[in-house]
């Protein structure tokens, strides 16, 4: 690691507080990055993240390497000058701000394509296909293939429809989808985009006290709609209620997070839910067989991560 000239503690510190900069070093400590790699995680210009790497290398903070036509940052604490070594190891895991997580799981993601890459590179046959087969039929037609899995005999509640989203892809692979909202223009709208899907019928009506019968669904779905709710476990039991034996209910919906602003500007209720949270609200109505699992984001995906949980009714 090429270490930088003497340079003032002063605008090593300068150098370091800068938030984005910081986020950067955390990015490069756990590893070895390209430019374009540390644009995609933060979601900003290359341009912008090429000026601030290129201020924490002639500080100091940072090393550079090229490899081919690319070059390389990292951070390693071993390989700091030894007047910031103490700073470094002080601050690098002290609380971060709320973008620090969804920095890193976006990592994972970018990571996940540099092994593509990857791929593409040492066996092109692989690589070449995933390429291929995207642009012959779309990135998501996988996800929407494995819908099939469902029984196509299944009666599905989308509970908070919202516009359609989740009924429109059950309603080719499942006998019947119910959807349901408390809000008339969102049933408008789902109606809108839905018109023709002679499978689906709406229902107006909120979800602490559903319009449907005991035991009349097969599954029930709430798809990032229980953050809107003030008491989300009425959700939850009400879903229990209307779901058979053996069927299924199935959240989605945001990891615990920081982003206090959501409250004001999108009227969320909760900032997320724990693994425990939702695992509670399911106990607690004798829902069994509890499954919670965190979503790998998107490279591109700018809100906090998302979880699914499913149970079943006894």
């Amino acid at each position: 690691m090429k270490q930088a000239p003497a340079t003032p503690i002063h605008e090593r510190l300068a150098a370091l507080s800068e938030p984005i900069r910081l986020r950067i070093a955390r990015l490069v400590a756990a590893e070895e990055l390209s430019v374009g790699e540390v644009a995609k995680v933060l979601q900003v210009p290359q341009s912008t993240v090429s000026r601030h790497l290129k201020l924490l290398a002639e500080t100091g903070w940072i090393g550079r390497r090229s490899e081919g036509t690319a070059t390389l940052y990292r951070l390693h604490a071993d390989d700091l000058p030894p007047e910031i070594r103490p700073i470094w190891l002080a601050v690098k895991d002290q609380a971060a701000e709320p973008e620090t997580k969804d920095d890193l799981l976006r990592l994972q993601a970018v990571l996940a394509e540099r092994r593509t890459d990857s791929l593409s590179f040492f066996g092109r046959v692989g690589g070449e296909w995933d390429h291929v087969r995207d642009e012959l039929f779309g990135r998501d037609f996988t996800a929407r293939a494995m819908l099939s899995l469902i029984p196509p005999t299944w009666t599905v509640a989308d509970l908070g429809c919202g516009t359609g989203n989740v009924a429109e892809l059950l309603a080719p692979v499942v006998g019947k989808v119910i959807a349901v909202d408390g809000s008339e223009t969102m049933i408008g709208a789902a109606k809108r985009r839905l018109d023709g899907a002679k499978n689906v019928v709406f229902r107006l009506g909120t979800l602490d006290a559903l319009p449907l019968e005991d035991r009349s669904v097969d599954a029930a779905v709430l798809a990032l709609v229980l953050h809107h709710m003030p008491e989300p476990a009425k959700a939850i039991a009400e879903a229990r209620r209307v779901v058979k034996p053996r069927g299924v209910v199935l959240v989605v919906d945001m990891v615990s997070h920081d982003r206090n602003e959501y409250r004001h500007t999108m009227g969320h209720q909760h900032l997320g839910f724990s693994h425990r949270d939702i695992e509670a609200m399911c106990t607690a109505v004798r829902l069994q067989n509890f499954n919670y699992r965190i979503l790998q984001p998107a490279a591109d995906s700018r809100g906090p991560a998302l979880f699914v949980s499913t149970a079943t009714v006894p």
